[in-house]
């Protein structure tokens, strides 16, 4: 190999580990945006919120996969509390316990007692935002 073949494989290197660093980093949560999705009653809003788990409610067979969820209270914002759905194909089991604190990001769908998020993991296909738990130090996509 010569040093003009490796230039290509040098240059790509920074943008790889910043891709790694994205992809290992979670973002800040915005507990409002949660808020005013319910309080308009829309649907279809990706939101990054923060939380307290409030209970557990498990796993269930989803339509097409293994769903682990809970219900969470917002921290701040409106106190709302939101049940949140994780595909365990994606993210394995999350060892979760009442009182965590825990960061979610996915997709807001909203419902009158307090709304779901939902698409908390990658999408293979990569049609959809990739979404994310994280507790304790562990970030489960």
């Amino acid at each position: 190999m010569t040093r003009a073949s490796l230039r290509p494989a040098i240059a790509a290197t920074p943008l790889f580990a910043l891709v790694l660093a994205a992809c290992a980093t979670t973002q800040a949560p915005d507990d409002r945006a949660v808020c005013t999705a319910y309080a308009a009653g829309r649907s279809h809003v990706e939101v990054v919120a923060d939380g307290s788990v409030t209970r557990i409610l498990g796993m269930q067979q989803g339509r097409v996969s293994p769903h682990e969820g809970f219900l969470f209270r917002l921290a701040s914002g409106c106190g709302l509390v939101v049940r949140v759905e994780a595909n365990t194909d994606f993210t394995g089991p999350i060892p979760l316990a009442p009182g965590q604190r825990v960061l979610v990001k996915g997709e807001y769908e909203y419902y009158p007692l307090g709304g779901v998020i939902h698409w908390t993991h990658r999408d293979p296909r990569g049609r959809h935002e990739g979404g994310y738990i994280a507790v304790n130090g562990q970030t489960y996509f």
